[in-house]
């Protein structure tokens, strides 16, 4: 396994749309996968590769100043519980540090929702994040969404 920056748009829209569309519990409504798949373009991207297969991905969203954001991190479920989504966060991380910022978060559905999402809930928090806020009704009532963060700036 090896993780890769990657600089281009087109292979950015290649990997995220080849790994987002294998994820339809994470990723079922067309209409924002492909809003993930078209803003991801622009932004600092990694993939990790099996060979040289893509299997997972991270992108990352300046929020604010200090503020990055994981904005969307897809792995192929059969590639699940092996530590790739780690090594793209560990990249991801020590990018941000490097770039300054002090934070980063990252939203999902609030815990108790569904099953797939507890899981990665359970991965953030693994990592370190800590529950900030739950906005209910930021994306609909059905997903609310779950604000994590975790302070980088002590190791800069």
């Amino acid at each position: 396994m090896k993780i890769r920056f990657i600089e281009t748009a087109e292979e950015k829209e290649t990997i995220s749309r080849t790994i987002l569309t294998q994820l339809p519990e994470w990723f079922g409504l067309p209409e924002s996968t492909n809003e993930y798949i078209h803003n991801s373009k622009t932004m600092p991207f990694w993939t990790c590769f099996d060979e040289n297969k893509p299997i997972g991905f991270v992108a990352l969203k300046e929020t604010s100043e200090v503020t990055a954001e994981i904005y969307v991190m897809g792995v192929l479920k059969e590639y699940h519980r092996m530590g790739i989504g780690r090594l793209l966060y560990e990249a991801f991380e020590q990018y941000a540090k490097e770039q300054g910022y002090e934070f980063v978060q990252v939203k999902t559905v609030k815990k108790g929702h569904y099953k797939e999402y507890d899981i990665t809930n359970a991965f953030y928090e693994k990592l370190g994040f800590k529950e900030l806020e739950c906005f209910p009704t930021l994306w609909d009532e059905w997903n609310p969404c779950q604000i994590y963060v975790k302070y980088i700036g002590d190791n800069v």
